[in-house]
């Protein structure tokens, strides 16, 4: 469909040229004569950009210009403007026009601008719509919690999103806790501000320090401008410090600050600047433990736990399983149209119910998203998935001839080796041994 343009100027001769010219450069262009009938074009039917002259006797062009606005604020409006009404003209721009050409101007460059302008006019579209679609992602509505495990959560996070308070939200990797900390955000009075996320333990702790609190020219090597920093970038708004059991002894000594006084210290100033930031911290870990053990500052959990949300293993919410499988296909069809996949086969749907997913809801939108690129037809099959069947092989079971706890322990190594997908690290650290350890537990050394 050609975009539609209305050009209107009270000399109806010079409208129908500049239309005339903008139709063979494959637009809709009408011309008419005078502001009350664009006006009346732009409430009859779809336009995309007008054009108007600036000095016309019956409404000049910032009428039209204020009327058009009134009646769709994001349409484009392109003033046309004689040598002598410069001033008319910038007002104009303060006004909203798009941008103003003066006479005599080429209709190459008028076709520049109409075409600028429904180009910028459809970026602002998808970016609206694209906001309005993590709106809904990121809302309490969104939240996908049939089971009652997850039930439990939605209406924590009801109470305790409109209260400026932090919040320490805990849980196994992939469960959906970044999900949840921007669902708080917005539906907290802070909606509108940034929300801000970094992984604690994705960077070196030099460079964490500078990432969070900013730095100064000069501050180190390399640093060769001022760096705000995240907690600057999130003022007024919320940032979630994923995985904050990563953080180091000092740098926690930093945040227990921001906590307190609500000011930081970029690296190398000697100047203090006041932050305005609500923090949700988030962990796999056990942070009391930690405190335990000396790698976390007691004082800092007291702050950060003011109220603590448990999210649920996948395994604990099986009734959610089926309903954000359907979400994660849409969203990966959407992202590849031209795969032909439409829906789920009764088996795959049997298998994912079935399966343990110890890479939790993350592990589920992975699966699902190789299904969708690797099925050859309508149904994703139980095949597609690439999920492997339940091992029962190493499973303990409670009968038979009694055995060894030795023989107990590597035959649980190997169940929960299972059950972590073949993840060394991760099973050594929910068996709470070191992968060295679980290396030996595997390979059925008895050695101590």
């Amino acid at each position: 469909m050609k975009p539609r343009v209305i050009v209107v100027d009270d000399k109806l001769a010079m409208a129908e040229t500049l239309a005339e010219g903008l139709g063979d450069h494959g637009f809709d262009a009408v011309a008419v004569g005078s502001g009350r009938a664009a006006i009346d074009a732009v409430r009859a039917g779809d336009v995309d950009v007008v054009v108007a002259d600036l000095r016309m006797p019956d409404l000049d062009g910032l009428a039209v210009l204020d009327a058009v606005h009134a009646i769709h604020a994001d349409l484009p409006v392109i003033v046309m403007t004689a040598f002598g009404a410069i001033d008319s003209a910038v007002e104009s721009i303060r006004k909203g026009a798009y941008h103003y050409l003066t006479k005599p101007f080429k209709l190459d460059e008028l076709e520049i601008f109409v075409r600028r302008a429904l180009a910028e006019r459809a970026l602002r579209r998808e970016a609206a719509e694209l906001r309005t679609k993590l709106g809904e992602r990121f809302s309490l509505a969104g939240v996908i919690a049939r089971d009652a495990a997850m039930q439990r959560v939605v209406a924590i996070v009801k109470k305790v999103a409109p209260a400026d308070v932090p919040v320490l939200l805990t849980g196994e990797t992939g469960t959906g806790k970044s999900m949840i900390a921007r669902t708080i955000h917005g539906a907290s009075p802070r909606a509108t501000r940034p929300f801000v996320a970094i992984n604690c333990a994705a960077l070196p702790e030099p460079l964490l320090e500078s990432e969070l609190f900013g730095h100064v020219k000069g501050a180190f090597t390399g640093a060769a401008a001022d760096h705000p920093g995240l907690f600057a970038a999130a003022d007024g708004g919320t940032i979630l410090l994923d995985e904050i059991g990563e953080l180091s002894i000092g740098l926690q000594a930093k945040l227990l600050r921001v906590l307190e006084s609500g000011t930081l210290r970029p690296v190398g100033s000697t100047r203090e600047r006041t932050v305005d930031v609500r923090i949700i911290a988030a962990t796999h870990r056990d942070l009391r433990r930690g405190v335990a053990d000396g790698t976390f500052r007691e004082d800092l959990l007291y702050r950060l736990d003011v109220v603590s949300v448990d999210i649920p293993a996948l395994r604990h919410r099986r009734d959610d399983i089926v309903a954000l499988s359907g979400r994660f296909i849409e969203d990966a069809i959407r992202r590849h149209p031209s795969s032909p996949v439409q829906r789920f086969s009764r088996a795959a749907l049997q298998r994912m119910l079935e399966h343990a997913w110890p890479g939790n809801v993350r592990e589920l939108a992975h699966v699902v998203e190789r299904g969708v690129l690797l099925a050859a037809g309508s149904e994703i099959s139980e095949a597609d998935l690439g999920i492997a069947p339940p091992a029962n092989d190493h499973a303990l079971a409670f009968s038979g001839e009694v055995i060894p706890m030795i023989e107990v322990q590597r035959r649980y190594a190997r169940w929960a080796f299972d059950q972590m997908a073949g993840h060394k690290t991760r099973t050594a650290e929910r068996l709470d041994v070191d992968t060295k350890t679980l290396n030996r537990w595997l390979a059925g050394d008895d050695r101590e």
